[in-house]
């Protein structure tokens, strides 16, 4: 069983991997064997979870990347099969939530702040995916992860003015979906994981808020981002090579109310 989910050097990178989920998640891959590129836009925080997987033991470097713009993805690209020779595997988990300071109800929304939302969540996740999807398919082989969110399947009951993000999330989902087809032909998968509330610095604003958000999950607890490490190993793994266009939701059940 435990070689199922072996990456062992495998070439993986994770977008936003310097904190967060990203970072979780980099650093499961790493555990599970994989080579992890640390890909952020605040560079301290990718060498940071860079040096933590080395000192495991595990193979890593990172860069500097803003996943809007098409010239530093493609930059990474080259570099990462410069240095590596290929690339297994993308986990995009860069993304940036709603304005919440305060929360901006949609009919009130400036474009500036919705641009900002979609450009990042929406438009990123297409860039990374295309860029390093063309790679994939000169070696006919992959896996992409996109982090999608309960919120693209919902509209949180609980805030007010997340609409912006609601919708770029559901556009991350649909665009799994349709890339998912265009890749099968290429031995490439592309799934989505929506997470619900967990109990990351960005998730959790305030102990005010942290409270609010346990009550409303019926599993009476914000998830860990540990609980999403499984889930990426599989689906980055050979042994889910039948499922793809695929968005699976970890919340506690929030959506199932």
């Amino acid at each position: 069983m435990k070689n199922l989910f072996d990456l062992t050097d495998k070439i993986a990178i994770v977008t936003g991997g310097g904190s967060g989920l990203g970072r979780s998640n980099a650093l499961a891959l790493a555990k599970a064997g994989a080579n992890v590129v640390i890909a952020d836009i605040v560079h301290e925080n990718a060498q940071k979870v860079m040096e933590e997987i080395i000192d495991l033991g595990g193979n890593s470097i990172c860069v500097k990347v803003d996943i809007t713009k098409k010239q530093e993805l493609e930059e990474m690209v080259k570099k990462v099969v410069d240095f590596f020779n290929r690339i297994d595997i993308l986990v995009n988990s860069a993304g940036i939530i709603a304005p919440h300071n305060p929360r901006i109800p949609l009919v009130e929304m400036d474009e500036e702040k919705w641009d900002r939302v979609i450009e990042v969540n929406l438009k990123g996740t297409f860039l990374s995916n295309q860029i390093v999807g063309k790679q994939m398919i000169t070696q006919k082989n992959g896996r992409i992860i996109n982090m999608a969110s309960m919120s693209g399947t919902i509209v949180n009951r609980d805030i007010l003015g997340v609409g912006v993000y609601c919708t770029s999330k559901a556009g991350v989902i649909m665009f799994t979906k349709a890339l998912a087809l265009e890749l099968l032909n290429y031995n490439i998968t592309v799934n989505s994981i929506s997470p619900g509330y967990m109990d990351t610095k960005s998730g959790v604003l305030n102990p005010d808020d942290y409270k609010r958000k346990m009550k409303m999950v019926p599993i009476n607890r914000l998830g860990k981002p540990e609980e999403l490490n499984g889930l990426v190993i599989y689906l980055a793994s050979d042994n889910a090579s039948f499922i793809t266009g695929s968005n699976i939701i970890i919340d506690g059940g929030y959506t199932c109310w």
